[in-house]
């Protein structure tokens, strides 16, 4: 994981051993708890025992960066209510967000977005270049006639980032006594922006597929399946690239419905077939298909966010279709761990982005019926 030169300046190249243990931990705990083992962690220890030392390395590192070295000479319910020591464990925090944040972001995505990232109080500004080329006309042969001048502009649009909030309660005194995990915090915090931010990039994405509009003049969206109008689609968004090869992207079950067509008497598959071992097929008439997994929705329970009567078509190398702008650090407001009766503090955490179908490039759609 990619360590940013801010991180380094905060806590020094010295001290930058518990970042990246809080890196590996988080690796560990996606695939701990959501069987995620696509990142690459390490195996020297447990996930229990890994926690253990890294909430040990993370009292170490705040009673660092808080300039704190007497920490025995008190109570812990003393340090408990220090402003310092408070400032100091969701700086530390807050740094470990930054980043973790943008390298957990669905790999999948990487298809149809990118990424920018811009300071507190700026916007970003996308520059998109026409995709024209200039016409081309016969003229007489070494005249001086010419033919009419041609001039292309560049269009632009600005992201202006929304802030995102979420607020939970914390005990610094637990936490310095080792009762409560600061390092499942930390996981927790980021993998619910993660969650957030997905989503915000999966409805844009979807927003702006759907918004093709059917008829036109390419015909690049269209209702059912058929091979006839999936290879049209996937050779006219191809061609309209520049030639960049085109992949259709889906959910698991829309992408099943990619099939020869019945009429095709000489398609079959049998038990140990790609189709039915992954429930789809990985080329279709020279066209790559990709898996969008799919998504929980939280705020329905049991529910499933992508739309499963969908099937994409892009190009991955072209322009991105969504522009994604994170705008600052991650910033935490607490009060005080006496304004309640449970010394707890209400610790409520910042992130600012923003998400926008910005491109220039063509891509189509399948409506499954």
């Amino acid at each position: 994981m990619r360590i940013s030169d801010k991180l380094v300046e905060f806590a020094g190249q010295e001290n930058l051993g518990v970042y990246e243990m809080a890196a590996d931990y988080y690796n560990h705990y996606l695939a701990e708890h959501e069987k995620d083992s696509t990142r690459e962690y390490s195996t020297k220890y447990s996930f229990s025992e890994k926690e253990d030392k890294l909430n040990a390395a993370l009292r170490k590192e705040i009673m660092r960066v808080a300039g704190i070295q007497n920490v025995d000479a008190f109570p812990v319910a003393t340090w408990g209510s220090h402003p310092v020591l408070n400032w100091a464990m969701f700086a530390v925090v807050n740094n470990i967000v930054d980043m973790i944040f943008p390298n957990t972001i669905p790999a999948n995505i990487s298809a149809f977005s990118e990424i920018r990232n811009m300071d507190w109080g700026d916007s970003y500004v996308f520059d998109i270049k026409p995709r024209d080329l200039f016409v081309v006309s016969k003229s007489s042969r070494l005249g001086k006639r010419t033919t009419e001048m041609q001039k292309q502009y560049s269009g632009q649009v600005a992201v202006l980032p929304t802030a995102h909030e979420l607020t939970v309660g914390v005990s610094l005194i637990k936490v310095l006594q080792g009762k409560e995990s600061l390092a499942d915090y930390i996981a927790r915090v980021n993998r619910s922006f993660e969650y957030e931010l997905t989503i915000d990039i999966y409805n844009t994405f979807a927003t702006a597929m759907d918004n093709i509009q059917s008829g036109s003049p390419l015909n690049l969206k269209m209702t059912g399946f058929s091979e006839t109008e999936f290879i049209r689609i996937a050779q006219s968004v191809q061609a309209w690239n520049g030639g960049a090869p085109v992949v259709a992207m889906g959910t698991l079950q829309a992408l099943s419905a990619v099939v020869p067509s019945s009429a095709d008497a000489h398609w079959r598959y049998e038990l140990d077939s790609e189709y039915a071992r992954i429930g789809y097929i990985r080329n279709f008439k020279g066209v790559d298909l990709m898996v969008m997994p799919q998504v929980a929705d939280w705020k329905n329970p049991f529910g499933l966010k992508l739309n499963d009567k969908r099937i994409y078509f892009l190009s991955p190398s072209s322009q991105k279709i969504v522009k994604v702008v994170l705008e600052g650090t991650t910033m935490t407001i607490t009060d005080s761990p006496f304004d309640r009766q449970n010394l707890l503090q209400k610790a409520s955490t910042l992130k600012s982005w923003g998400t926008a179908a910005i491109t220039n490039a063509v891509a189509g759609e399948i409506v499954l019926s």
